[in-house]
Order: structure tokens, then C-alpha cells, then sequence
């Protein structure tokens, strides 16, 4: 049975909070963002570095805003309040946090119901449907985009009002492995493909010589992005943590699992891209590069799936829009705990009818992206390009020198009994002191076009 804290809820154990945390890190972006971002940056050259980036940067983040969570067992704006008390500006962090996910939420979901929609425009185009399929596969905006939107909110909302333990880990623990298993069939399948190799040689050989600084930012940034950090998803759900969780080790597991599924995304998607070359699919726009993100999920991938044909085009292209919508669920219902988590713990509302309503509020914006999908670049530069840095330096510097490091150490040692004598102790304040901020700030200089 999960623990309960004032009626909050808690993880039943370690496992559940590892599926559910890899579940908020693990989106679309790591599935169709990240290998083409090693395609576009030396291949494995980039992959070193971004996992150099994911557990000096992205980890130690991680630990202190887990720290933060479990610390005061609130949500982002709670927690700020309550290590910070009478302070007006501190937990104006947490409302950031809090504003951020729900924008990010959003744009987020209209995404993930194209994904949706086109797991029934797979069906369509298997059964000659062609106007149905052109319907289903449109990614231009309308009334079709706005009821997958709600669909998908309505999904999101239900599992969430379910509860931590009931709702979003039991969910998480059968979402998990289905996407890790579905990745890995459609991975050994792609592989077995003609044009495979060149996708191959192209992820996993490196080209150092284009290591210099835009890349080692680029790196950073999706590193940053995609272990769900700046947006006080992660002090949520370290707010229901047990105390006897080894938080470092906890998160150690968090990031592993977040950049296994990352790297397993790249033996999918550039074969893929490989394969679907060999058959004659362009797969390169009109400047060289490789065609990425909507235009490589929504045209290319589907192409192929169209010219394999036949059960097995239909079972490959099922597949992959199933998985893209388990990984856009996992991360929507962390997306939508952090504001429902706040009207829980700061105003008291039942939890089904918090969900119920940041859910409809969220939803109305959602409506509006989904008729004018133009708006996504706008919220992504705004709330994803801006809005995550800013988060990430403010809990790094919160943590570093207002609550300080002394005091997250003195609140790992539940669960982690000699972290004073170890080495993690002496390094991690390092980092979010100085090394964490530093790079922070790059990434958010690079960003704005400054460096």
C-alpha cells in the first residue's frame, strides 16, 4: 500500500516513482528531437557529449529540485513558501514553474494528438480510405486537431484525478514497458531493412571535428529539456517521495533510464530515415539537411509506412504512432500534476476536481493552438526555449545559496545514511553552486542569440 501525507498521496516504492519520473523526461522530443540532433552534430560525436551533459548537468539538477520536493512535501509554489517563509520573491520560482508546465502543456498536447490521430489514419490508409487518411494525417489546424486535442486532455485528466499511486503510477508502470518493448520490436525490425547501415553509420560514428561550442550547447539544451527540468515536474513528484528514497541513486536511475530510451530512439529513427531514403522517400529538404521534427514524424515516416504496405506497413506504422502516443501521455500527466498538485496543497481542492479544472483551462488554450498551429513555434521559443533555462538557473541558485547545499545534504541522509562521508557530498555542491549555473546561463545566452 503507497503512504499517504495529508491526503497527498505517495509513491508505493522506488520502481513506481523511477517509471513515473523516466515516464515526465521520456516525450516526443526523445523520439523524434534527439536523433536528429545527433544526425545534424557529428553523430556519436554529439552522443558523448550529450551524455556527458545529461549526468554532470541534467543529474545534479535533478538531485536538488528531488531535494526541494521531498524537503517540504508541496507543490513548486508550497515548497518555495515554506523554505523560504515571508518571502515574496522566492516562491515566484514555483509559480514560474507551475505557468511554464501548464503553456508547455498546451501546445504539447495538440502535438500529441496528431499523434493519436494518426494511428487511425494508418487504418484508413490500409483500408483505402484516402480522403478519411488525408483528414486524419493533417497537421494544419481545424476542428479535427482540436478533438484529438481534447481526447487526449480528456486521457490526461482522468489519470491524473486517479491520484500519485492509483492514477499516475499505476499508469506509468504499464505505459513504461510497453513503450520500452514496442521500441525495441520496431528497432530489431528497422534493422533488418536495406538502407539500415547508412542510418546506423550515421548515428554511432563519431566526428569529433565538429565538437566546438554551439554543439556542446546544443547538447546541453536537450539534455536540459529532455530530463523534464526548470518546470517543477520533478519537485512534484519528489514532494511525494518516501523518506527512506536514496534521492541521488533515485535520480541516478531517472537519468540512465531517460538517456537509454534517448539513445534507443536513435536506432530507430535514423535507420529508419535510411530505409525510407532506399525506397525512394526524400528524406532531405531543399538546403541538404535532414528533414526534421513535424515534417519527419508526419511525412516521412508515414511514406514509408505507406510504400511497405500491405499487414506489415499497417502493424509498423500502428506501432510507432502508439508509441509516440505512450511517450506524449507519460510526459502529459506530469505536465498536468504540477498545477493540479498547487491547487491541491495551496487552496485545498479536492484532486478530481483540480484535475477536472486546470485540466479545462488547459484545454481551452489547446483549442486555440489546435485551429491556429502556428502559435506552437511562439509558446515552444517563449515557454521551452526561455521558460526551462530560466526555471532550471532559479532552483540551481535557490538551492546553491539561499536554502544552501548543507541543508538538501542534511535532507538526502533519510535514505541515504553516510552521504556526508561520501564523494557524492563533496562534488554535487560544486556543481550547483557553480558548474550547473554556468552552463545554465550558456544554454540561455544561446538561446537568445547572444553568444
Amino acid at each position: 500500500m503507497a503512504m499517504t501525507t495529508g491526503g497527498r498521496g505517495n509513491w508505493s516504492g522506488r520502481t513506481g516513482f523511477i517509471l513515473a519520473a523516466a515516464g515526465s523526461a521520456v516525450g516526443l522530443g526523445n523520439i523524434w528531437g534527439f536523433p536528429n540532433q545527433v544526425a545534424s552534430n557529428g553523430g556519436a560525436a554529439f552522443l558523448i557529449v550529450y551524455t556527458l551533459c545529461c549526468f554532470l548537468v541534467g543529474y545534479p539538477v535533478m538531485v536538488a529540485e528531488l531535494s526541494v520536493g521531498r524537503a517540504t512535501a508541496k507543490n513548486p509554489v508550497g515548497a518555495f513558501r515554506k523554505l523560504a517563509p515571508g518571502s515574496f520573491i522566492m516562491p515566484l520560482i514555483g509559480f514560474w514553474g507551475v505557468i511554464v508546465g501548464m503553456a508547455i502543456l498546451a501546445f504539447y498536447n495538440v502535438i500529441a494528438g496528431w499523434t493519436l490521430s494518426y494511428v487511425l489514419e494508418e487504418f484508413a490508409q490500409f483500408f483505402g480510405s484516402d480522403t478519411t487518411a488525408a483528414l486524419l494525417g493533417a497537421t494544419d489546424g481545424g476542428i479535427k486537431s482540436a478533438i484529438f486535442a481534447l481526447v487526449f486532455m480528456l486521457g490526461t485528466i482522468t489519470i491524473v484525478a486517479g491520484g500519485v499511486s492509483g492514477g499516475i503510477e499505476r499508469a506509468t508502470k504499464t505505459m513504461m514497458p510497453l513503450l520500452i518493448g514496442i521500441l525495441l520490436l520496431m528497432t530489431v525490425y528497422v534493422l533488418t531493412r536495406d538502407g539500415s547501415g547508412e542510418g546506423l553509420r550515421q548515428y554511432l560514428l563519431p566526428d569529433f571535428s565538429k565538437i566546438n561550442t554551439g554543439l556542446i550547447l546544443s547538447a546541453l539544451g536537450q539534455a536540459f529539456f529532455s530530463l523534464s527540468l526548470g518546470m517543477g515536474a520533478l519537485i512534484t513528484y519528489g514532494s511525494y517521495l518516501d523518506r527512506k528514497m536514496n534521492i541521488p541513486q533515485a535520480a541516478g536511475f531517472v537519468t540512465l533510464a531517460d538517456f537509454s530510451i534517448a539513445f534507443l530512439a536513435g536506432l530507430l529513427i535514423l535507420p529508419a530515415m535510411y530505409v525510407a531514403q532506399s525506397r525512394g522517400v526524400q528524406i532531405v529538404d531543399d538546403s541538404g539537411a535532414l528533414i526534421q521534427s513535424t515534417g519527419l514524424v508526419f511525412n516521412v515516416l508515414p511514406e514509408l509506412f505507406h510504400q511497405i504496405g500491405g499487414i506489415t506497413g499497417l502493424v509498423v506504422g500502428v506501432m510507432f504512432f502508439f508509441l509516440l502516443t505512450i511517450a506524449a501521455l507519460t510526459s502529459t500527466i506530469s505536465l498536468l500534476e504540477v498545477p493540479v498538485s498547487y491547487l491541491v496543497d495551496e487552496h485545498g481542492m479536492n484532486r478530481k476536481k483540480a484535475s477536472i479544472l486546470m485540466g479545462a483551462i488547459i484545454g481551452a488554450i489547446s483549442l486555440i493552438i489546435a485551429f491556429d498551429p502556428s502559435l506552437i513555434g511562439l509558446f515552444v521559443t517563449i515557454f521551452n526555449n526561455f521558460g526551462l533555462p530560466v526555471g532550471g538557473l532559479m532552483i540551481c541558485l535557490f538551492v546553491a545559496y539561499y536554502w544552501k547545499t548543507e541543508k538538501a545534504l542534511k535532507e538526502m541522509e533519510d535514505g541515504y545514511e553516510d552521504i556526508s562521508g561520501s564523494a557524492f557530498a563533496s562534488i554535487w555542491p560544486i556543481f550547483v553552486k557553480f558548474i550547473c549555473p554556468l552552463l545554465i546561463a550558456l544554454v540561455f545566452l544561446n538561446t537568445l542569440g547572444v553568444i
